[in-house]
């Protein structure tokens, strides 16, 4: 299985992978189009379309998905030359990201992640979260008008999900079955990423929305007292995406974290 990815930047610059989130119709570009061109002025930029996801295909999943994403990852990195990245995961991606890290350290530098799935424990927030469910409703019955309200639980502000971004997403969606299945069965126990989250030795930011109503803010607290080298950055007034919706300040905490002093 080979992993479909978009590069751009400078050759020879300092890698960063950015890894987008799940749910219908998600893919690198969908999630990172914006991104990647402010990212690649500085950095070896490469979205890379997750199993399942995009123009990537699911390969044999048999086991938990965020293992078996990390694992083509690394393949892909083996492909390119890489030996050591940066990454940037949202939901998702944060859950691979941080799989990537445990299970290859030597390969993973600084770890960015938002909302990262799997890392996520809810303390106050009943589970499943509205998020959820509502990726769920879609599942069990895709529509239009379900696919809006998924992606309306994305963001704080509602304006940004527009009848464009909604047709988009509905066309590129695929059967997200695996998706669900895949956090099921003898492997389950591999996604739940807090149990494993002392073990990381990279340098972690985490990035949430205080408004975020799939991951919510509680869900922050385990890893941020289990991450030895942690720190939490909240935005108000957002939600699942943070990299959208406070577009600018994010970049700039991402230059600030990645470009700062790695020790």
């Amino acid at each position: 299985m080979t992993l479909s990815f978009h590069r751009a930047g400078p050759s020879g610059a300092r890698p960063v992978v950015l890894l987008h989130g799940g749910g219908p119709g998600a893919s690198a570009m969908s999630n990172f189009g914006r991104t990647v061109p402010v990212f690649a002025k500085t950095f070896d930029t490469i979205a890379v379309d997750q199993p399942g996801y995009g123009e990537s295909e699911l390969g044999e999943l048999t086991g938990q998905y965020f293992t078996h994403a990390a694992g083509a990852l690394a393949a892909l990195l083996d492909e390119l030359g890489l030996d050591r990245v940066d990454l940037i995961g949202n939901s998702l991606g944060g859950g691979t990201a941080v799989r990537f890290a445990l299970n290859h350290p030597s390969r993973a530098g600084k770890l960015l992640l938002m909302g990262p799935g799997g890392l996520s424990l809810n303390v106050f927030a009943a589970d499943p979260t509205e998020g959820v469910k509502r990726l769920g409703a879609f599942g069990a019955a895709p529509s239009r008008e379900r696919m809006a309200a998924f992606l309306r639980t994305l963001v704080f502000d509602p304006a940004l999900i527009t009848d464009e971004l909604i047709d988009e997403r509905l066309a590129a969606a695929r059967d997200s079955s695996f998706l669900s299945a895949s956090f099921t069965g003898p492997a389950f126990e591999e996604g739940l990423l807090w149990r494993d989250a002392h073990r990381l030795r990279n340098e972690v930011l985490l990035v949430w929305g205080r408004e975020d109503r799939v991951n919510p803010l509680d869900g922050a607290l385990v890893a941020l007292k289990l991450i030895r080298r942690c720190r939490l950055h909240v935005f108000g007034g957002c939600g699942h995406w943070a990299h959208l919706e406070k577009f600018d300040e994010f970049n700039r905490l991402a230059f600030d974290f990645l470009e700062g002093d790695r020790r």
